[in-house]
């Protein structure tokens, strides 16, 4: 069997992309992590990584160690930590992905009060605004919309997203405003591509009455990013229909307006996402604790309402 610190070395190094990532991680140098990675190799009799001097690259044999272990590796060291934790201040790297936009607006701030509770924890946070695997690819939480609940994952509603039409003040000037989500097709429209489908996205638009009707626009621009649809929309090139929390800032400021306002469509929950373990670390508990409580003092639920 080989030693933990040989596999914490591995993971450490493919996750950081360096040596000198991974030792830094590790607390010791980047010699110890890579003779670490080496006898590992001779262990296993598997090359792990292609090495140049530019970067390392997992080889085929890397990749499908590094998803057999990886998984297996943070348990233990969860239930490691879990029992030192019993008697100190919560610690360690915390591994949370979310979106790119959404992430820099909402979550960023409120991490100056979140070290200041927790100083021995270390953010690694990552922004993108792909689709995840929490336990595969390790993260300690995530936060998002339409995240897969795979066995061993749950979920903290944050909130109830809608989506809104949206447009510069400038683009609506001289225009008749549209009354019913049908004469959006006057338009010109922003309109979002899914990444995970490859197709333009569709809604249907309710009000308070209950009424529902498709918001059909003709497209001038397709994105599949809607924080780059909000430009275009500051930019007077058509009415789009944006995620409330994109929108909030812009329609605060008088950057954008709403377009049909009582009108929106259901994009469904944002959530805060984190494996379903009796030993959830310390460090990933009271993060979910302290986003939670914190979306909640702001009101952040009622705010994103499209009604």
């Amino acid at each position: 069997m080989q030693p933990l610190s040989h596999l914490d070395s591995f993971v450490r190094t493919a996750d950081a992309g360096s040596f000198s990532a991974a030792a830094r991680q590790l607390g010791i140098t980047p010699a110890a992590v890579s003779k670490n990675v080496a006898r590992l190799e001779a262990g296993l009799g598997v090359r792990l990584f292609q090495r140049s001097t530019r970067r390392l690259t997992l080889t085929e044999g890397g990749e499908r160690l590094l998803h057999e272990v990886r998984g297996a590796l943070t348990t233990l060291t969860d239930a490691v930590n879990g029992i030192a934790e019993q008697d100190r201040q919560p610690a360690g790297t915390l591994k949370v992905s979310m979106g790119l936009a959404f992430g820099r607006t909402y979550v960023v701030p409120l991490l100056g009060e979140f070290l200041r509770r927790y100083p021995a924890v270390l953010p690694d946070w990552h922004f993108d605004n792909r689709q995840i695997d929490l336990i595969g690819e390790g993260f300690d939480a995530a936060i998002g919309g339409g995240i897969e609940l795979t066995p061993g994952v749950v979920a903290r509603e944050l909130a109830r997203i809608h989506i809104v039409a949206v447009a510069a003040p400038d683009y609506l000037a001289g225009r008749a405003v549209p009354r019913h989500p049908s004469a959006l097709a006057a338009f010109d429209g922003i309109v979002r591509r899914s990444s995970p489908t490859g197709r333009v996205r569709a809604w249907v638009m309710r009000n308070a009455r209950g009424e529902e009707a498709a918001a059909d626009m003709r497209p001038r621009v397709i994105f599949s990013d809607p924080e780059a649809m909000c430009q275009a929309a500051l930019m007077g090139l058509g009415i789009a229909l944006l995620p409330m929390p994109f929108a909030l800032p812009w329609l605060h400021s008088g950057g954008l307006v709403r377009v049909l306002p009582g009108w929106w469509a259901d994009g469904g929950p944002l959530s805060l996402y984190y494996p379903s373990k009796k030993q959830l670390p310390a460090r990933t508990r009271v993060f979910v604790d302290h986003v939670v409580a914190e979306f909640r003092a702001q009101d952040f639920a009622r705010r994103v309402l499209g009604a």
